[in-house]
């Protein structure tokens, strides 16, 4: 077996694979909370969207469901079949990309209370993906 250091270059390319799967799941967690984002909220944004809720909840529901089953996946295979740490990724990204979401799109500043909820979703990634 070829050795690079102490470890092997199979083991090499599988902890880059499992890193490509946390990069990836940490996307589709993002991409799957704005799609909810915009679905929820589209309705103070546009008139349209606000006279057809049932075609937005079926037309964008069915995408965000696939999307965080594949992040789910993701992040269950790079925790090591585990699905909680997925759980609280899942939910700090909401945090986070709803906020920018909410700034960017509704205009809504950042207070106080905002910047330690952004804060304290940084932590609970940061546990998740440095404390195994």
């Amino acid at each position: 077996m070829l050795n690079i250091g102490s470890v092997t270059w199979i083991e090499k390319a599988t902890n880059i694979i499992l890193m490509n799967n946390l990069v990836y799941a940490f996307i589709l967690f993002s991409v799957g909370q704005a799609i909810i984002w915009i679905q929820s909220n589209g309705q103070f944004l546009w008139p349209w969207w606000k006279n057809n809720p049932l075609l937005v909840s079926f037309t964008l529901g069915g995408i965000a469901s696939y999307i965080f089953i594949k992040a789910t996946y993701y992040t269950y295979t790079y925790f090591d079949n585990t699905l909680w740490p997925g759980r609280f990724i899942g939910f700090a990204s909401g945090i986070l990309v709803f906020a920018l979401l909410t700034w960017l799109l509704m205009n809504e500043g950042i207070n106080t209370k905002t910047v330690v909820s952004l804060c304290l979703a940084t932590a609970l990634l940061a546990v998740q993906i440095f404390w195994k």
